[in-house]
């Protein structure tokens, strides 16, 4: 089994973690907030928490699960003198496919690969590793790191060179982005209209409107108020942003993607860094 780091114990790296233990991989774990990845440690046995960067020196893999590429250069940069050839960076969180390109070129200087495994699926499919991973690097990285993904995921999709899983990952939080707001567009209407909401919900999933937020998250988090599906609003609209500032580098205006960005942005400020993405919800029906 190989022995593998894991920087980011949140709501998605907690889980993950714990199934890399389950499945008798040694770990080492380091979180922002200190009693996260002490309570981690003395929860799985034989796991510890890092204390400096000679931790990490016998890694094989290091998972970064973390916020945004801000603190994934900080933190990469910080690692990669303490870490050996031939190790890999498997870069899991949400992040700039052309900052990733550009820490890879980093990396391999020092002799240390990197993949972007970004995933989808939130906490629930998180919690029993049925994920779905997008994958950019090189082929033979990814049959590399392969076994430790296949204990997170069960759709996982080579998608092309580094940076690759990164814009796929934001494009399709866009694309749910977009889905969740004429979702919660066609709902407030109809009800406006005088049409119950969890009829409008049912017969667009029994019609061609279906989409993932009528399936899994108008009536479980959004009609009955819970808003809590475990993905922040900041976060997707950071991703969405993402997708959207791609979109021009390759010369393509994406106007919808652009508009869909300036709500999640703006629901973002408003609602605060603690709203629960499917609280959209509420803003698109605010006056």
């Amino acid at each position: 089994m190989s022995r593998i780091a894991i920087l980011g114990l949140g709501m998605m790296g907690n889980p993950m973690a714990t199934l890399l233990h389950a499945a008798g991989h040694d770990l080492v774990v380091k979180d922002a907030i200190e009693d996260v990845q002490n309570q981690f440690v003395a929860t799985h046995l034989g796991a510890v928490a890092a204390s400096d960067g000679h931790s990490y020196a016998d890694c094989d893999a290091i998972i970064t699960m973390l916020p945004n590429s801000d603190i994934v250069d900080a933190v990469v940069h910080d690692l990669a003198p303490y870490l050996k050839r031939g190790a890999c960076i498997i870069e899991m969180s949400s992040a700039d496919p052309t900052r990733t390109r550009n820490l890879s070129d980093f990396l391999c200087e020092k002799g240390i690969s990197i993949i972007d495994a970004p995933v989808s699926g939130g906490v629930r499919k998180a919690i029993n590793g049925t994920l779905a991973i997008m994958v950019g690097g090189s082929m033979a990285d990814y049959e590399r790191q392969k076994p430790i993904l296949e204990v997170l995921g069960k759709a996982i999709t080579y998608v092309g060179a580094v940076g690759s899983g990164h814009a796929l990952k934001a494009l399709n939080n866009y694309v749910s982005a977009a889905a969740l707001i004429a979702t919660a567009e066609a709902i407030h209407v109809g009800v406006a209209f005088g049409i119950d909401a969890a009829t409008i919900v049912d017969v667009i999933n029994a019609s061609t409107g279906k989409n993932n937020t009528t399936e899994n998250k108008a009536h479980q988090y959004m009609l009955n108020g819970a808003f809590n599906s475990g993905f922040s609003l900041a976060l997707q609209a950071k991703d969405v942003g993402i997708a959207a500032a791609l979109g021009g580098s390759m010369n393509l205006s994406m106007e919808l993607g652009q508009k869909v960005y300036a709500m999640t942005a703006q629901a973002s400020k408003d609602l605060g860094p603690k709203a629960d993405h499917t609280e959209l919800f509420k803003f698109v029906g605010m006056d």
